[in-house]
């Protein structure tokens, strides 16, 4: 507090009339006002000791003879004694003024003192809080560091536990035995789904087990006896149930393929014993490998027995050969009702077709309650339909069930089958040792070879072996049944033919029924237009002998009458084979041009060429560089085919006619409008140019 503040409040308590312009109204309103003040504690202050306001004197005068305000005063001359007081004056008022503010805001300094004094406490109570969150902050960070590392520890070990986990998991789950499982193998029926499931399950757990003995797990030998007589109480009843279907197999008028179809459906019975009692397994295919081939055996030994007993009653023997003694036998044989043809085809060779070569077998019984007689190439087809059917369904069988392929599945099927493809092949021997009707060995070699293409389709090789065993019977004595009827010719006297006249004789007659059979039942076999779209060569050798077969009666032609029916459709004939064999030996190398052509002419009619146009600058190169030596290739071809240089010429000639037309065709094409464009058009070949090339090849004679 100042000094001057402190007179003041002495002035002001002591009542005192030194101060200018007061009034004893004033003082009284003053003192009023403040004697409500608090009486200040100035301690043991002496303001009246002249000693200490005297030492100060001299500083305060040097300090205020500094002052510029002090020394502008004296150099203006300023009479300080006056200039103090008004000073003094001035001081006072602002002093009281300063009082009386101080007095009116008393109520709020009090209250900011209480509210200083109310922060402070709270402050330090905050700064007590702050100080114990610091610790506690402290000390939850330590704890946290803790619990970071426990976090770390504890996810290695649940990462540990997780992979032991998965595989022990598996171990155990595969260890256990349910009470399921062990009560449903008990007691439940093998035909069951249920039982079926838990086989699989308990088929795992032996192989499981198995896989833990080698390992020396110790868990093992805790389930290995139960495991065990869970595994001989599923053997057993899996070996009685599939006993039992292949002992239905032996009773009489049953159809077998009913319970294989049941068997099937219970396949991993036999694959579960294969696993698990290689023994029962062995014993179970042992018992039907013996009770199939004795059915097969005694089913087709029966049915050929009675299916022969529908045969024609005469058959042909050796007497039936072109000899001159059939001119006395003509009018004696019996009836076709009871005898087949022996040189004519006839109807035989519709045996051949789809609908009769894979129709129902013959029923034995019931052709002979109709009295029916069939020649011998039916009941061949009929018996051995019933053979392919039978053994492919084996065959897919024995395969299927038993789990065999290959070697195995052949030799198995033998196992069941051979006895039975024995007995046919013997009873074969015997019929075809004493055989003469060469319609019905040729019928039946076709049928074979129609049965072995139907096996190949079905990718069932089990027959193969039979099928060449029966060719091989069949085929030697076709040929020498055939040497039979030429030896006989040979040995004819001409002496005993009798008078000749224009008519045919009957050995020309026979010998054209052999050459027609043989080729209807050929084309039969073997269709035209198979031919002609096979890469193999034997057809191309086989339009070659047609043609030469026919151009033979050339000369006969030539001799008739002009206007003869036979002639005109004989030429007709021929002139279709020609065209026929035309046709084919241009195909390998013009085929696609060929083809292009008719094509491109049945789409000019629509307007649809824009698709072509690859397609032509293909054709096209192609024909510009290779048609001189094709053409060569294919006169030479045909004059290597032909002895007869004529009919070789002729044929060339034909053929390259052709290749003008179609060319010219090619020609045709190109002047359409989408071509017209086409860059490639500069590497056609001119027309005149190839007629020029196809010049050369004309005979000079």
């Amino acid at each position: 507090i100042s000094r001057e503040t402190i007179i003041s409040f002495q002035r002001i308590y002591a009542g005192s009339d030194s101060v200018p312009g007061n009034c004893s109204c004033g003082n009284t309103i003053i003192k009023s006002e403040y004697e409500t003040l608090p009486t200040i504690n100035l301690g043991e202050l002496d303001l009246t000791t002249d000693e200490f306001i005297l030492d100060e004197v001299d500083i305060h005068i040097q300090a205020n003879l500094e002052d510029d305000l002090v020394k502008e005063a004296l150099k203006t001359g300023v009479d300080l004694r006056q200039y103090s007081k008004q000073v003094e004056t001035e001081l006072q008022r602002i002093e009281q003024a300063s009082i009386k503010d101080y007095i009116k805001e008393s109520q709020n300094i009090a209250s900011l003192h209480n509210q200083i004094t109310a922060c402070d406490s709270i402050l330090e109570r905050m700064e007590e809080m702050l100080s114990g969150f610091q610790s506690d902050l402290s000390s939850i960070s330590s704890e946290i560091q803790t619990l970071q590392q426990q976090s770390v520890s504890m996810n290695v070990r649940l990462k540990n536990r997780q992979a032991v986990r998965s595989h022990l998991s598996q171990l155990v789950d595969e260890l256990v035995v349910p009470s399921t499982m062990i009560s449903v193998i008990l007691d439940s029926p093998v035909t069951e789904q249920e039982f079926l499931e838990q086989l699989h399950e308990l088929n795992n757990k032996i192989n499981f087990a198995k896989e833990l003995s080698f390992r020396e797990t110790l868990a093992c030998s805790d389930i290995q006896d139960i495991v065990d007589r869970l595994k001989i109480k599923a053997v057993t009843k899996i070996r009685e149930f599939i006993l039992q279907k292949i002992y239905s197999f032996r009773k009489p008028m049953t159809n077998y393929q009913i319970p294989q179809n049941t068997l099937l459906k219970y396949r991993f019975f036999y694959q579960f014993l294969l696993a698990n009692e290689r023994q029962v397994a062995k014993e179970i295919r042992d018992e039907y490998v013996g009770t199939m081939s004795r059915i097969y055996y005694s089913y087709f030994k029966s049915y050929s027995g009675r299916l022969m007993k529908v045969q024609y009653e005469e058959v042909a023997d050796k007497d039936d050969l072109m000899d001159l003694d059939l001119a006395a036998r003509f009018f004696s044989k019996p009836s076709l009702k009871s005898r087949n043809t022996i040189f004519t085809l006839g109807q035989r060779g519709a045996i051949l077709s789809p609908t009769e070569l894979e129709g129902p077998i013959l029923i034995p019984h019931t052709a002979q309650r109709g009295d029916c007689r069939y020649p011998y190439e039916t009941l061949f087809r009929s018996q051995h339909y019933a053979l392919l059917d039978n053994g492919c369904r084996e065959f897919l069988f024995l395969s299927d069930f038993f789990m065999v392929a290959g070697n195995s599945a052949l030799d198995l099927f033998n196992c069941i089958m051979g006895k039975t493809l024995s007995m046919f092949l013997k009873s074969m021997s015997t019929y075809v040792s004493d055989c003469y009707d060469s319609i019905a060995i040729f019928l039946c070699i076709h049928i074979i070879l129609r049965f072995k293409a139907i096996t190949a389709k079905r990718n069932i090789p089990a027959m193969d072996k039979y099928w060449e065993a029966v060719l091989e019977l069949l085929w030697p004595r076709f040929e020498m049944i055939l040497e039979m009827n030429i030896q006989s010719i040979r040995d004819t006297d001409p002496q005993k033919l009798g008078v000749l006249d224009t008519r045919p004789h009957y050995v020309s007659i026979n010998t054209r029924y052999i050459y027609s059979y043989c080729i209807c039942i050929f084309f039969k076999t073997y269709p035209l237009h198979e031919f002609l779209s096979s890469p193999d060569p034997y057809p191309h050798g086989l339009c070659i002998y047609l043609y030469l077969g026919l151009s033979v009666l050339r000369v006969p032609q030539e001799r008739a009458a002009d206007d003869s029916k036979e002639v005109e459709g004989f030429q007709q004939l021929l002139l279709a084979r020609t065209q026929e064999f035309i046709e084919e030996i241009l195909s390998p190398p013009f085929g696609g041009m060929i083809a292009f052509v008719k094509e491109s002419e049945a789409l000019m009619e629509k307007g649809q060429l824009d698709s072509l146009s690859l397609l032509f600058t293909h054709h096209l190169r192609g024909f510009s560089s290779t048609w001189k030596q094709s053409v060569e290739a294919l006169s030479q071809d045909v004059m290597r085919s032909f002895n007869n240089f004529k009919n070789g010429t002729s044929i060339i000639q034909g053929a390259l006619t052709q290749l003008i037309q179609y060319y010219h065709g090619f020609h045709k094409v190109l002047s359409q409008p989408t071509f017209r464009s086409l860059a490639v058009r500069s590497e056609l070949i001119n027309l005149h140019h190839l007629m020029v090339e196809v010049k050369k090849h004309k005979p000079n004679f």
